[in-house]
């Protein structure tokens, strides 16, 4: 054994009297004092009860908390508040650049002025307004002659293609994008007018392109035109006349000698062969409201000039009848003609669109021209009419009708000769389509029950007797212009039958849509 140091000779043994160790380490002296010992009381660990399914608690931490607590940094469970540790907001969408959209400013030679926040702007400004001025230098080379009636025109459309083209690219592909829209408007051709093909944005073509073939490639059927045939109730409503008036018909076919109101200027004249030039003084404009500093104001499209004052043109006393008895005494009313028992040699077609134009006469608004498309939009007739005997044109209102004295001079056919030619293309079945066609019918003197008119079917928001345009429709739902004339060079009742047809095509494509079927 090895000797002991004595380490702990000063410290009683545990064991006391009951130590066996033959050489104990610990001291055995009486007189040494006790050490209190450290006790550590020891709990004994009870058995866990037997539990239930039912009986299990949730846990107070949930594995995933929901999304809508994810930006609050807590979450309530069972009424109590479970704090967790902070969380990031989410950035809810997409990440999008900011696209900076220029104001309408000009400089004093035209050119438009982007004025953004340059912070808005991911390419610097000066650069996106040099390739602007680039741009609009090229609209007004291509809308050179149309600028003179539309002079903001080429301004408009340089800032909507700058604002289109930067909204596509990035500030590494802008520069080039621009060189490339560049050089498709070089490519364009010359526009003749506002609703030509070339005039507008790349969008802006694009779509009408889209627009023009889908209505294209639609052919208007009588299947298709079935849920917005009038009804006849409707048809009396709106000034058709579904039958034929009392009366041998085409007895007094001209008013000359007669003393009838004049619808320009309400003021009585005698009808004459040879009236007086510029006797008449009118307004050949519409009145419409407007706001002046907060004033309502009725004035004249035609000259600006308020209701109260007089006539800004002068012409011919005119006159125009409406009633049934009226037109029927200067050339009589007749059904269109029966259809044929054999389908297959019968010419008539399913759909037509037909659009007239007027002139004035001694036997009132007389039809100088007709033309007719079929439901695809090819133009199956168009000819002047030659005045009945007796009935002398007073004026050719070309204004409104297109129609010339040295035009009209051509004309062979009168009005029995060009409804028996009709005969060819319309019987009793067809399905005839045209804007407030009541004037159109009653000035062939034609009597139709399968009409669709598109004055009716885009009505007005004032209700009836009001009609829009065809002008306005056609803008508005087919983006043309046409009637484009300004008041000098009149309409074309073939560019009028195709936009009714159109609008009628946009019609069932759009509004007609879940049961069109092409």
């Amino acid at each position: 054994m090895f000797s002991s140091f004595g380490l702990f000779q000063s410290l009683p043994c545990p064991e006391r009297n009951n130590c066996n160790r033959l050489s104990c380490v610990f001291s055995h002296s009486l007189d040494l004092h006790s050490h209190h010992s450290l006790t550590i009381p020891v709990v004994p660990v009870q058995p866990l009860p037997q539990t239930t399914s039912s009986d299990v608690v949730p846990r107070a931490v949930p594995s995933k908390r929901p999304f809508h607590n994810l930006a609050e940094g807590s979450s309530s469970i069972n009424g109590a508040l479970v704090s967790g540790p902070p969380t990031q907001r989410l950035r809810v969408g997409t990440a999008q650049k900011p696209v900076a959209v220029p104001a309408a400013s000009h400089t004093s030679n035209g050119v438009p002025i982007i004025r953004i926040n340059p912070a808005q702007s991911q390419v610097a400004l000066p650069v996106r307004q040099a390739m602007l001025k680039t741009l609009y230098e090229h609209f007004v080379v291509l809308y050179d002659t149309i600028l003179p009636l539309n002079p903001t025109l080429a301004s408009e459309h340089a800032l909507r293609q700058e604002e289109q083209v930067y909204s596509k690219s990035t500030k590494l592909t802008y520069r080039n994008a621009v060189i490339n829209s560049i050089a498709a408007l070089k490519r364009r051709s010359i526009p003749t007018s506002i609703s030509h093909p070339s005039v507008g944005t790349e969008e802006d073509l694009a779509v009408r392109a889209e627009s023009r073939k889908k209505l294209d490639d639609l052919r208007v059927t009588r299947l298709l035109l079935k849920p917005i045939i009038m009804s006849l109730e409707a048809m009396q409503t709106w000034g058709f006349i579904s039958e034929v008036p009392e009366g041998l018909g085409g007895d007094q076919p001209s008013a000359e000698g007669k003393i009838i109101q004049c619808e320009r200027c309400t003021q009585p004249f005698m009808v004459k062969n040879n009236p007086t030039a510029d006797e008449c003084q009118y307004h050949w404009g519409k009145l419409f409201t407007h706001k002046v500093n907060g004033e309502r104001m009725r004035s004249y499209s035609c000259c600006q000039k308020p209701a109260e004052e007089g006539g800004c043109s002068r012409g011919h006393h005119v006159f125009y009848e409406s009633k049934a008895q009226d037109l029927h005494s200067r050339h009589a009313f007749s059904f269109t003609r029966p259809s044929v028992a054999d389908t297959e040699t019968d010419t008539a077609l399913d759909v037509v669109a037909l659009d007239c134009e007027m002139v004035y006469t001694t036997g009132g608004m007389r039809v100088a021209r007709v033309s007719v498309v079929d439901g695809s939009g090819r133009q199956v007739f168009d000819e002047l009419v030659r005045m009945d005997d007796g009935v002398e044109v007073i004026d050719y209102n070309t204004r409104f009708s297109g129609i010339t004295q040295e035009e009209h001079a051509q004309a062979t056919l009168s009005l029995s000769s060009i409804r028996k030619s009709l005969d060819a293309f319309i019987n009793h079945d067809t399905i005839v389509i045209g804007h407030a066609l009541h004037n159109d019918l009653n000035t062939l003197r034609i009597i139709h029950h399968q009409c669709v008119d598109t004055a009716i079917i885009f009505p007005h928001r004032a209700g009836p007797p009001y009609r829009r345009s065809l002008r306005d429709l056609v803008k508005e739902h087919l983006g043309l212009t046409i009637q484009a004339g300004g008041g000098t060079s009149g309409h074309s009742s073939v560019e009028d039958s195709v936009a009714t047809l159109n609008l009628v095509r946009w019609y069932i494509l759009n509004k007609l849509k879940p049961t069109a079927k092409t």
